[in-house]
């Protein structure tokens, strides 16, 4: 497995980093992840870190290539929001630790996603975005029902309100898992929190992520930089996660 990637996270123009990011490898797969601790409530970093460190536990212990990719990430995800209800079981429910989390599993030539809340997942290829994630938040149920357009989105007073996360209650929160998606040398994978997606524009993330001359690190660290910029002195933690696929050898 040939791969390139690199990880940044930025605080922005916040007092505290809620955000965890993390890039996995082994010889026969990765696994990007990006944690968002719900800074609304309490210990949302404890929230992010135990995130981070479950999924990274069970990537680590897990035989690869995995035999059952969907498996693999519906448990562990279920694992993590576990972890987190344990981390609030004596709070009062409206001040339980909560966060967002996105994964990306690379093996074989293709790529599993797994996703809660509103950290998102790109496919890019040749500077073009060919899919992401959508969020679980009434802003993308508005645009999937085509009451509202993308530019409109941008601006909506709701547009921060996610509908499920990881923690709080104990039932396991809805999590969007796709399937299979096959990979072509040069193609480009990207998680990251929406302080990174919510100033920036789709299409210019993948027309950065897409230019493979420029080493991934730079690009991730540019287009963090310009999403704190854009978004001012109201910025959030910018994190992300980048891989790109080379080939198998």
């Amino acid at each position: 497995m040939r791969i390139d990637y690199a990880d940044v996270t930025l605080l922005g123009g916040r007092g505290e980093n809620q955000d965890r990011v993390a890039v996995a490898v082994s010889e026969r797969a990765a696994l990007l992840l990006v944690a968002d601790g719900m800074g609304g409530y309490a210990d949302g970093a404890r929230a992010a870190e135990i995130t981070r460190q479950t999924i990274l536990d069970a990537f680590r212990q897990a035989t690869q290539p995995l035999f059952d990719p969907l498996g693999f990430l519906h448990l562990t995800l279920g694992r993590a929001h576990e972890a987190v209800v344990k981390l609030g079981a004596q709070a009062p429910l409206d001040q339980r630790p909560r966060a967002t989390c996105a994964l990306c599993l690379v093996q074989q030539g293709a790529s599993w996603w797994a996703h809660i809340g509103d950290s998102r997942i790109y496919h890019v290829r040749g500077r073009k975005l060919i899919g992401r994630s959508r969020d679980h938040s009434h802003v993308e149920g508005l645009l999937r029902e085509g009451l509202i357009t993308a530019e409109q989105a941008q601006a909506h007073p709701m547009r921060n309100y996610v509908e499920c996360c990881l923690g709080g209650g104990p039932v396991l929160p809805d999590m969007a898992i796709t399937r299979r998606r096959p990979l072509e040398a040069g193609d480009a994978l990207l998680v990251c929190s929406d302080g990174l997606w919510g100033p920036l524009k789709d299409e210019e993330l993948a027309g950065d992520l897409g230019a493979s001359a420029t080493p991934l690190r730079d690009t991730l660290l540019d287009l963090a930089r310009r999403a704190v910029r854009r978004a001012g002195t109201g910025s959030d933690n910018t994190s992300a996660a980048a891989l790109r696929w080379l080939g198998e050898q």
